[in-house]
This record gives C-alpha cells, structure tokens and sequence, in this order.
C-alpha cells in the first residue's frame, strides 16, 4: 500500500471516530475544507484516545503508563497506528503546539490521580490543559485572517478562554456522572458557600468524597442549595464564553462559522442547565439531535452566498 493511501486511510479512521463520539464536535468541523477537517478529526482521535485511558477500567499504575506511552507517541512520527499517523500529518500541515497535546495528557493525568479542586484557581489548571489546549490546537488548524496579523497571542488567550467554558459546561452537565466514577470537579470553596456537605470533617481541604455528594444531589432537601450552585456555576462558564467567542472576530468565515457551530451547542446546553438547575444536578441533561442542527445551522449564516459553504 503506497504511503499516500495508507495515509487516507488514518485519516478516514479518525473521521469514523469522530463522527460516532463526538457529535457536537463534528457538527461545526463538517463546515471545513477537507484538509483542517482532517487535521481536527485527528486531533480528536487521539484526544479520545487519551480520555479513553483515563475513563477506562485499568489500574491506576496501568493508565499512567498509557498516558506515558501517548507522550512517547508524540515524539515519534513513523508511526503504524492510524492515530498518531494521522497526528504526526496534521502536526507537519498546521504546526500544531506539541505542548498543547501534552497538556491534554496531563490533564487526565491529574484525573487519572484522583485530584480534587479547593478553588476555582485549581479547578482552571486543569481544565486550561484538558480544553483550553484543544482550543489552542484548534486554532492551529484554522489559523487567522490576513488581516489579523501580529494577534496571535490575542487569539490564543481566546482559544483557551473558550476552551475552559466548553469545560465547565461538560462539569455541569456531568456532575452526577462524575460522582459516580469517583471524581468531583466542583471547587470546595463553592460547595462549601452553598451548604453542600463535602465529607468527613477530617477530610483534607480542597476533598469533597464522592459519594458524601451523590448523597447531596439525592436529597431533597438540598434542592435549593443544588440550584443556587448550579446557576452560580452556569453564570462563570457563561462569562468564559463571552470572552472566548470573541476569537471568532478574527477567524474566517468558514472557521468562524465552525466556532459558532460548535460553541452555539454547548451554550445551548449550559442555558438549559441554567433554566433547569435541580434537573441538572441530578441527571445528565443534553440536546436533542435535531435542536444540535438548528443551533449549528444558526452558525452557517456567515457562510451563506458563499461558494462551497454549505452543509
């Protein structure tokens, strides 16, 4: 098989990846040339690949090693996996920050660790490495208009500002999920001002038990206090993504479109866990399939009259 086919072919593999677990993603990366398109489907391949570890049933000692594994992957470009054939290419296409893709397996790292989070400060560590690198990586591949030059650095405090309100979106959205996994992202200091009990009395600060929690989001009489929290949550995520979509001022249309598509979901969603705060914290809410199209149909509105722009 020549090099060029059997390049395709990882490539088409990550795009099956893609499109099967990452439907919100795919919605806005669709309306890409087909080589970004290509370039951000590897990215999320081996973003998946990377949570796959973390989420995973191996020993703790078992997915730090996988983790080790992904980095060494990074440095290596011949590669037979379709995953990292298809990164180390895109890599050479866009410049991707190799530091960003390190960040994200650090990132899970510190789930991986069972690190809790005494204030919002810890909490932003980690999702600045989780999402806001994937923002970053994504810009990479879109790159900025022409008459944008000389704000690149502006563009990626943006692209990692509208990473991390991706992040606390999927916070809320999985906070019982989370709990039943063991893990707990809310920050002490906010559960704590809303009267949520966080554990043991001797427990360290900064640890909120997992279970003490799920006892929480169960109990009625913690409703108001749940909602109060989440609302509070809902309003700094929301703040997070008015400055992060801002990025889209000095995108093309197409990429500007792609971030409007995109983010216009996941705002979608974290409205609707803000107009349904005890629902939310007691079940995963999400979006039907067809408000996801109208939502990320409002996005192409720039790409009308534009050759080659549609869906």
């Amino acid at each position: 098989m020549s090099a060029a086919r059997s390049l395709d072919g990882a490539y088409r593999h990550c795009e099956a990846i893609t499109r099967a677990q990452a439907a919100n993603f795919y919605y806005g990366i669709r309306l890409l040339p087909r080589e970004r398109r290509r370039a951000m489907c590897a990215v999320y391949a081996f973003a998946r690949r990377i949570d796959d570890i973390g989420d995973g049933t191996l020993t703790p000692e078992q997915k730090l090693a996988g983790l080790d594994q992904a980095l060494v992957m990074l440095g290596d470009d011949a590669q037979a996996d379709p995953v990292a054939s298809a990164l180390a290419d895109a890599r050479y296409r866009f410049a991707l920050p190799l530091d960003a893709l390190s960040e994200l397996v650090e990132g899970v790292r510190m789930d991986v660790n069972g690190e809790s989070y005494e204030d919002f400060e810890q909490l932003l560590v980690y999702c600045r490495r989780v999402a806001g690198g994937i923002g970053r990586l994504c810009l990479a591949v879109f790159g900025l208009r022409t008459d944008a030059a000389g704000q690149e650095q502006r563009a990626q405090v943006l692209a990692d500002e509208l990473g991390v309100a991706l992040q606390l979106t999927n916070i809320l959205r999985d906070v019982r999920e989370d709990a039943l996994g063991g893990r707990v992202y809310l920050p002490a200091e906010d559960l704590r001002r809303f009267g949520i009990p966080l554990g043991e009395p001797t427990a360290p600060a900064g640890t909120t038990a997992p279970a003490t929690l799920l006892a929480a989001l169960e109990d009625e009489a913690q409703r108001e206090q749940l909602a109060a929290l989440v609302r509070f949550e809902a309003e700094r995520a929301r703040q997070w993504f008015d400055r992060g979509l801002e990025l889209t001022e000095l995108l093309d249309r197409r990429s500007a479109a792609c971030v409007q598509a995109m983010a216009g979901i996941y705002r979608r969603l974290l409205e609707r866990i803000d107009s349904h705060p005890e629902e939310a914290a007691r079940r995963r809410l999400s979006l039907p399939a067809h408000e996801k199209a109208l939502v990320a149909a409002r996005g192409l509105l720039p790409l009308r009259g534009v050759r080659g722009g549609g869906v």
